[in-house]
């Protein structure tokens, strides 16, 4: 053991800390293996500094005996010379170059640090940080005020609970292997890697929420320098074991337990990859984290995978939809249910069913307006601009329908040097495990062809992880060469991200005719390099029923039109929800 006397002033002390069995590597000298301990070594630390910079001071703490509790200098680190890597809650990992030995030859060793809770490892690291850059702002400072410093913006924003539940979730294979086996997202992914390998050639790598690590192989088979695979559930072991097991990329990946808000790296990384979509592009915030790691990690003009975001939204058309959700709140219009009245509930039950977002794959047919755009550029926005998301609507109805609510999906750009590469997951693209979502309206608009509708999509983050949304869409019962302007349709709609209704696992309910798929062969075009391959609906109407109605109520009366190529509209609308006490209608 080392000298245990010292002069240098001490500026902070640390307890109950642990050290496991060490090793050391001697450059140009015969490796040699410090002693192997039974279990880790319990030791304290002291922050200090002297002429020669800013160091700790492990020592080993004896059991207490007779003469009180004994303890000796175990290693003195100096910082300049030493990489500290938060690994784990209560782990932590530090290398040192002890070049300060004026005899013999340069030495490195490795040894790991556990913490007794996860409050006293942020401290501690925290203060280990502050006092490398500058010891002196560590005077009088004790160690409960180091811990604010570890304070981050993950932990204010998510409640623990839903954090829990989120990396529970991740943390088991099977949800991994439902990803994975969505090939269209990592074969996209493997291609857009693989394909612009260039730009991961020799490049340190950030794999942000690696998950099964399944992407931090692909940048090493890209020939990347070292990954670093950030993962802050338990799926982090799992990562461990499955890039253990392919040699010799493993020899390139580090596996680190933690949230990128808090681990910190020895090295900036040239490149970023990461999957951190949910549904309709935002849910679950995780695209929040992957801003912050870009903050941190992120070498000036870096590159990141993907790069850029869009989130598709259109007005949509769907009878058999709307009747299920509506035909849901059938249950409370029962009078009599085992003697008792259910009706107080019905509009409560009502409402309720129709602030779910609904999550499934539908019919492209069904949209019935030119898609707008919301861009979300990963490489400038701030975190703060996705706390609150506000896209104005504005569209132009290109069939006669009744308007059941706002169709979205999302895009994500792989912008390599080689290669653009989009990965999508637009109605009539191949279908993702994000299917699409869709927010319907409890009371539907009606339009005309040529219609105006107009709206707002306000999104506003809360702390469980997702997003609260507000609709509001409307249209005017103006008539298409008429100066005569009728009452302002609006409806509005209030739903919460986080409790989508999973509708993806039905049969579906549309089917193409043979004349329809020959059809839209001949209209299907090529798209330009790196454009995103989605099926637009050819929004073409019969004329016989729909122009010749002299305004929307002539439209309603007759209760009869269709479309012969764009959204299928029942040749008999069916009866407004309110009265749906005698009937379960839209039963197909």
């Amino acid at each position: 053991m080392e000298d245990s006397t010292s002069d240098s002033p001490q500026v902070g002390k640390f307890n109950g800390m642990s050290v496991f069995p060490l090793t050391e590597t001697v450059i140009d000298g015969t490796s040699e293996v410090w002693p192997t301990f039974g279990r880790p070594i319990a030791v304290s630390a002291v922050l200090k500094k002297d002429g020669q910079g800013a160091y700790v001071e492990f020592f080993r703490v004896h059991h207490p005996t007779a003469e009180g509790e004994k303890v000796e200098l175990f290693k003195r680190c100096y910082l300049h010379l030493s990489q500290v890597m938060k690994v784990g809650p209560k782990l932590q990992m530090w290398t040192v170059d002890d070049s300060n030995d004026t005899e013999g030859p340069s030495k490195t060793m490795s040894f790991g640090l556990q913490c007794s809770s996860q409050n006293a490892n942020g401290s501690f690291h925290s203060a280990v940080l502050e006092h490398s850059n500058n010891a002196a702002k560590l005077d009088n400072m004790d160690s409960a005020e180091m811990g604010v410093l570890t304070e981050n913006k993950f932990e204010k924003k998510i409640e623990s609970s839903s954090a829990k539940m989120y990396f529970h979730y991740y943390g088991q294979l099977l949800h991994q292997q439902n990803m994975m086996q969505d090939y269209v997202r990592t074969g996209t992914y493997y291609a857009a890697v693989i394909e612009n390998h260039v730009d991961f050639h020799d490049k340190v790598v950030v794999d942000v929420g690696a998950g099964s690590g399944i992407l931090s192989l692909f940048a090493a088979q890209a020939g990347a320098k070292h990954v670093y695979a950030v993962e802050a559930s338990a799926m982090a072991e799992y990562a461990r074991k499955l890039i253990a097991g392919n040699h010799p990329l493993s020899q390139r990946i580090t596996v680190i337990h933690g949230k990128v808000e808090e681990i910190e790296l020895p090295e900036k990384a040239d490149i970023l990859i990461s999957e951190p979509m949910g549904t309709l592009l935002v849910n679950e915030r995780m695209l929040e984290s992957y801003i912050i790691a870009r903050d941190r990690f992120l070498v000036p003009n870096g590159k990141m995978f993907p790069s850029r975001g869009r989130i598709h939204m259109a007005p949509f058309s769907d009878e058999y939809l709307y009747g299920e959700i509506a035909n849901k709140a059938l249950f409370w219009q029962q009078q009599s249910y085992y003697g008792v009245d259910l009706t107080p509930l019905r509009d409560t039950a009502f409402q309720g069913y129709f602030s779910q977002p609904v999550v499934d794959a539908f019919d492209p047919r069904l949209l019935i307006a030119q898609p707008i755009i919301h861009n979300i550029d990963f490489l400038t926005a701030k975190e703060e601009d996705l706390y609150e998301i506000d896209v104005p609507l504005e569209f132009k109805s290109a069939v006669a329908a009744r308007v059941h609510g706002l169709a979205c999906w999302f895009d994500v750009l792989f912008d390599g040097s080689t290669v653009q590469r989009w990965l999508t997951t637009a109605p009539g693209a191949p279908t993702t495990h994000w299917y699409q979502i869709r927010c319907v309206l409890s009371q539907p608009l009606y339009v005309l062809a040529g219609q105006p509708i107009t709206g707002r999509l306000h999104l506003i983050a809360h702390s469980s992880q997702s997003y609260t949304i507000h609709l509001t869409m409307s249209a005017s019962s103006m008539t298409p060469g008429s100066n005569r302007v009728g009452v302002l349709q609006t409806s509005t709609a209030k739903l919460d991200l986080k409790e989508p209704y999973y509708r993806m696992t039905q049969s579906p309910a549309y089917a193409w005719s043979q004349q329809e798929q020959q059809q839209q062969q001949v209209e299907d075009f090529a798209p330009p390099q790196g454009a995103v391959v989605m099926m637009q609906p050819p929004f073409s109407t019969d004329s016989g029923d729909v122009s010749n109605a002299s305004s929307l109520q002539d439209l309603l009366q007759t209760q009869q039109f269709s479309v012969t190529n764009g959204v299928q509209i029942p040749q008999q609308l069916p009866q407004q929800p309110q009265q749906f006490q005698q009937q379960n209608f839209w039963a197909s």
